[in-house]
């Protein structure tokens, strides 16, 4: 195990740890329910969203049960809530016991299962509830446990979902809801116009603000979901695999606002979302018929039916970048190289990009390049990565501009063995990369991966899948993407011993000229 606790806390006052305690929701939650006695106790959020069932715990190391029931809670809202939030209120505000708010979707609610009528319970129009196995079995048996996350994971999507009622005992279950249905543009436009403060509470001045709201501060968030499916990321989960995008005249005029700023110093920082360039959802079908259960919008490769469109994002970046005091808008949430590259028209996209929206240096996610941990994170070969460096690579020569390419990777994540590590490492030697930041792989709760981390299997198939968990491995994997690091030498060349490649010391760890022409 590899864990390690922060010794600051961007989200603190003044960056400083240890303000907040452990496992937050749960202790609030009880100190609001002794603070106010008799009222609604309703929790959600990030932390409630992917903790609304019974899920694998890395830093306990074992299946806890679902945050509804450790916190004590009346309910739990997952997904974005904005819909689920009013409705409950109004409920609320009509007399209703938030005991009997029972229908609304996007909600997780403790019950009875003996009181439970599946006729009479929420759903979507594809069928009635389907019970997850029992809390006790997924906590004591790994194949329990991906079967019924496999169930999870398919139930994801408020037109296909089913009500889902996880089982503790013979007096309790937890029921979970289908998702809301997606705000759609209006309403997304109405909730980003409201009118927020957009600062920190004035009484953390004294102690220098909150250094993560410094990073967004002049950043523009301009669509939700994300049906790009890589199997380490927590979006899914949470805003689900549809997307919707707000208005380029309600961006625009966010845009204004952030100019009128004091401290503006001419730079939108980013216009994007879990994805920057995802604008719509990814097909036609997806607006009656919901996602495919068993099917991927982009692995393993793009769906022929993925409606692929940069037009609507071009509008936007080029309406604000005319805005006075405009002086750069950069995109710091990331492009979708597949994407881009199944777009017909991506030279456009590639040219306004490069010309307009980069300043020295692109960052993109790769991940990894061997074939068994691509697969296992469900992202695109390495070749469409090598096809995406070339085609940025070209824009910028006949650009005249002199700009790289700097890639995001994980270590360490499921289905990476030593072998594999090396492989990126000679990649990256070979192609002149030089990575500025390296992610070892960190279990999140809701997600794919972290599933595969804890049962070592593919939920969906059963296929056994290596796991990297030893703390000597996971430094070897981490050494190896940053092999030209002094401190790292001895870690690399142990690492490649281990791996019974002793001859690519003298390759990974010679003095000679870095080929920085493609990075």
């Amino acid at each position: 195990m590899f864990r390690r606790r922060r010794k600051t806390d961007e989200y603190a006052p003044g960056g400083k740890a240890g303000g907040r305690p452990d496992r937050a929701v749960i202790v609030y939650s009880g100190r609001a329910r002794e603070a106010y006695k008799g009222v609604p106790v309703i929790i959600g959020g990030l932390e409630a969203s992917l903790r609304r069932l019974g899920h694998y715990d890395y830093w306990e190391d074992k299946v806890r049960r679902s945050i509804l029931l450790d916190s004590k809670a009346d309910l739990l809202i997952y997904g974005m809530g904005e819909r689920a939030i009013l409705e409950i209120a109004e409920a609320l505000d009509g007399g209703i016991d938030v005991k009997d708010i029972t229908w609304v979707k996007g909600t997780c609610y403790r019950a009875n299962p003996a009181s439970l009528d599946p006729e009479t319970m929420v759903s979507s129009e594809k069928g009635k509830p389907v019970r997850l196995p029992d809390f006790e079995e997924i906590r004591t048996s790994k194949e329990a446990y991906g079967r019924s996350f496999a169930m999870q994971y398919r139930n994801n999507d408020d037109i296909t979902g089913h009500t889902l009622i996880e089982p503790y005992n013979e007096s309790t279950c937890v029921v979970q809801n289908p998702p809301q249905p997606p705000l759609e543009r209006e309403e997304l436009d109405g909730i980003y116009e409201l009118p927020f403060e957009n600062r920190w509470h004035p009484s953390y001045d004294a102690e220098g603000g909150i250094p993560a709201f410094k990073e967004v501060k002049f950043s523009i968030v301009s669509s939700r979901g994300c049906f790009g499916g890589c199997s380490f990321c927590a979006l899914t989960y949470h805003q689900g695999r549809q997307v919707r995008s707000r208005s380029c005249e309600s961006i625009v005029e966010e845009a204004k606002k952030l100019t009128g700023l004091a401290d503006f110093k001419g730079y939108i920082h980013d216009i994007g979302g879990p994805t920057a360039n995802f604008r719509s959802p990814a097909c036609e079908k997806q607006l009656t018929a919901g996602i495919c259960r068993n099917k991927d919008c982009l692995y393993p490769g793009v769906c022929r039916n993925m409606k692929v469109d940069h037009s609507d994002y071009l509008q936007v970046l080029r309406s604000v970048r005319k805005l006075d005091k405009v002086k750069k808008v950069f995109i710091r949430s990331g492009i979708r190289y597949d994407y881009l590259m199944a777009d017909p028209h991506r030279k456009e996209f590639l040219e306004e990009l490069c010309r307009y929206h980069v300043s020295g240096t692109l960052k993109v996610a790769p991940e990894h390049i061997s074939p068994p941990v691509l697969a296992q994170m469900r992202k695109p070969g390495k070749e469409v990565f090598l096809q995406f460096c070339e085609a940025y690579k070209k824009t910028n020569e006949k650009l005249g501009l002199k700009q790289y390419l700097i890639p995001y990777l994980i270590s360490s994540h499921p289905g990476s063995r030593l072998e594999d590590a090396v492989e990126l490492a000679l990649f990256l030697k070979q192609y002149g990369f030089i990575p500025d930041q390296v992610q070892d792989f960190y279990p999140t709760p809701g997600t794919l991966a972290t599933c595969i981390y804890y049962t070592e299997q593919d939920p969906f198939t059963g296929e056994p899948v290596y796991v990297a968990k030893t703390l000597e491995e996971k430094k070897m994997q981490r050494a190896l993407i940053h092999y030209n690091r002094p401190e790292n030498r001895k870690t690399v060349i142990a690492a490649l011993k281990k791996a019974g490649r002793e001859d690519l010391i003298p390759v990974l760890l010679s003095s000679g000229k870095k080929h920085r022409s493609n990075r």
